[in-house]
């Protein structure tokens, strides 16, 4: 992205942002959710990271909250109620702290209790006044500067002290949260009445503390964590505040605590994110903090945040991210699902870039369209789906999309049945899914662990549309399915990146096309003489694109039938398309045949039939090749040798028939030896 492209993407996500901040701050409605707003504000951030110049003073990421509401007084803070920038990888927080250290032109100091980390509640942040000891002012934080004087709703939390034994003023901040069990309670009672539900505890206590009948606050039992206090007691490090705090009165979260190190803020990390659900109140990170109070001062302010804390977030259950492609794939039924290819995003820890669409009224309900910005949300074991198109952020000329009217497999006309779509031909789907099959067979690109049963699954759900799509496949995409673990993912993708490179002769039969066996893939690869070792897969469509019908025809074993079928597969635009996703998938070919060993078998074509005892099929053939002999599928006069095994088949009667000499297993190794 150039620095005009990044301006008009930056124009375009402070409108967006601001928008929806307006709405859930000033308006009390949540358009988007949190995850998905910050999702937005990240990618304002590293555009603005990447280009500085583009920062301007009403950035969203230069202010927190909106405006306060007009029913409440207006407080003006003593000192700003700073929020935090958002960190979402390990990575994120290594940069952080290599900016505050640039910043400090110093490395911060390491010890048992370098960082303090704190529990992320998803709640209200508020201030709280006392004088002489007694609460006089509570109020919301607003837009860091000037906030909602909502002293009688915070009254009503039990959690907060009334009066303290400190005669100085003492300012304290911290956060008002709605426990989950008060949560389920709240919307039981609003299901009796009829009445609507509410969306996540975090919208309750927002709108709790902001109800003019202190009563109704009162009924909500809201609860809260102090974090922060303002006011000069003597404290030294954050730590020490957390211990003032208890000893004051107030309620502390028990669960933050001091690190020494990134790594034990990341085991602090990656335990929370892997135990939250068995704390009775939602979080949605933590929040990573320089111990010491000098260095977190001489860290200042960067916008609205400090630049000696950072907010580690949890992976989203939502983020959003760009439709780069549709495609329609065909399932085992010959049923058409669309599927959204997607500029590969994290949703809840892992990295995905397909999202289905399920069929063209879903399309159609959400108006997605090839470069759109949407939402993208995952709940449960299922493959993510994309719930909301953001349309201020459309790209000028989006179209939208159709359904073809011909199958992308075999061109059949697209018949409607009810609110599916499928090819005309019944027989489609199977034929597809046995390409599918041929394609990772241990003869083609032999990619182990990856059988029917997965291909079913992965055409079932939407995630290939082709052979080719193996290869695009993040594990994001399959650790999401239900009985596949992060593990099996893994292997999966790792063992397709392993067979980007193939043999010629494998490749070509790896194709499927009619009649081309292994054999003869063998013959097709050897009239590809190039001096290269190797080669791309244009290079093999444009090579026989150029091939005449009487060209094959030439190559010995090559009948009309055989070079029909090639001739005509390598000019369908299907194949083509195909070929082409294959080459930017990164598969390479190697041109060189296998090495031969030794020329004793030069000359010599061989047929095999019956089961052999002491190798496979595969095996035997692999054994001639490397000594110069030759495979044939078909018994002809041509025939030097019929190796016969167990049980032989016609192949065994016609050798008699034609005086071929008929090798049983012992002859066949003896001639190997």
């Amino acid at each position: 992205m150039d620095k005009k492209q990044a301006k008009e993407r930056v124009e375009k996500l402070k409108r967006e942002i601001e928008k929806y901040r307006y709405a859930y701050h000033v308006l009390d409605k949540s358009l988007i959710s949190d995850a998905a707003l910050d999702s937005l504000k990240k990618e304002l951030f590293d555009l603005e990271q990447q280009f500085p110049e583009l920062i301007t003073s009403d950035s969203p990421t230069q202010r927190v909250g909106g405006q306060p509401l007009k029913e409440f007084k207006k407080v003006r803070h003593e000192t700003p109620m700073l929020s935090f920038n958002d960190a979402f990888s390990k990575e994120d927080t290594q940069a952080w702290l290599e900016r505050l250290e640039n910043y400090l032109e110093r490395k911060i100091k390491f010890g048992e209790r370098t960082f303090f980390c704190e529990l992320k509640i998803d709640g209200l942040a508020i201030e709280l006044v006392y004088e002489n000891g007694i609460l006089v002012q509570g109020s919301t934080r607003g837009d860091g500067i000037t906030g909602e004087d909502v002293t009688q709703n915070l009254k009503t939390v039990e959690a907060i002290p009334m009066k303290l034994k400190v005669p100085k003023k003492l300012v304290i901040r911290g956060e008002v949260f709605l426990t989950k069990k008060e949560f389920d309670r709240i919307n039981k009672e609003q299901e009796k009445k009829g009445g609507k539900t509410y969306a996540n505890p975090r919208n309750i206590a927002a709108g709790s503390i902001r109800q003019l009948d202190s009563k109704i606050t009162a009924g909500r039992k809201l609860d809260s964590f102090a974090y922060d206090i303002i006011s000069d007691l003597g404290q030294k490090t954050h730590e020490e505040e957390h211990d003032i705090l208890k000893s004051l009165g107030f309620k502390t979260n028990f669960h933050n605590k001091p690190a020494a190190t990134l790594k034990e803020v990341f085991d602090f990390h990656d335990y929370w994110s892997k135990h939250r659900d068995k704390i009775p109140y939602e979080i949605d990170g933590i929040v990573v903090i320089v111990n010491n109070n000098k260095e977190f001062d001489d860290g200042g302010v960067i916008g609205k945040a400090p630049r000696a804390a950072i907010a580690f977030k949890f992976a989203a259950k939502e983020a959003t991210t760009i439709v780069e492609g549709i495609q329609v794939q065909v399932g085992r039924t010959g049923v058409l699902t669309p599927v959204a290819a997607l500029k590969p995003v994290s949703v809840a820890g892992v990295t995905i870039s397909h999202a289905t669409l399920h069929n063209a009224d879903e399309i159609k309900r959400l108006d997605v369209r090839v470069g759109d910005t949407v939402i993208v949300s995952r709940a449960g074991d299922v493959i993510p789906k994309i719930t909301k198109v953001l349309k201020d952020l459309r790209p000028r000329g989006a179209k939208e999309f159709e359904m073809p009217k011909k199958c992308p497999i075999d061109n059949s006309p697209v018949l409607r049945d009810g609110v599916a779509y499928k090819c005309g031909n019944k027989n489609c789907g199977a034929r597809h899914r046995e390409l599918l099959y041929h394609f990772v067979s241990r003869n083609a690109f032999n990619l182990e662990g990856l059988g029917p049963k997965i291909i079913d699954r992965f055409l079932d759900e939407g995630l290939i549309a082709d052979a080719a799509d193996i290869f695009s496949l993040k594990e994001g995409d399959i650790a999401v399915l239900e009985r596949f673990g992060e593990k099996s993912a893994k292997n999966i993708v790792v063992e397709a990146a392993a067979k980007r490179r193939i043999s010629l002769p494998r490749f070509l039969y790896s194709l499927g096309i009619l009649h081309v066996g292994e054999e003869t893939a063998r013959l097709l690869a050897s009239e590809l003489k190039v001096k290269r070792e190797k080669l791309k897969v244009k290079e093999i469509l444009n090579y026989f694109k150029n091939l005449s019908l009487e060209n094959l025809q030439e190559i010995p074993d090559i009948g009309p039938k055989v070079a029909q079928s090639i001739y005509g597969w390598f000019r369908d635009n299907r194949n083509i398309k195909f070929l082409e996703k294959l080459e930017k998938a990164g598969i390479g070919i190697d041109s060189q045949m296998p090495p031969v060993k030794g020329q004793r078998l030069t000359g010599l074509s061989f047929v095999l039939t019956g089961g052999l005892e002491s190798m496979s099929r595969d095996e035997a053939k692999e054994k001639i090749r490397e000594l110069g002999g030759d495979i044939s599928e078909s018994v002809s006069k041509k025939t030097s040798y019929v190796i016969i095994g167990l049980e032989p088949g016609s192949k065994f009667t016609k050798a008699r028939k034609l005086g071929i000499k008929v090798l049983d297993e012992k002859q066949f190794l003896e001639m190997l030896k």
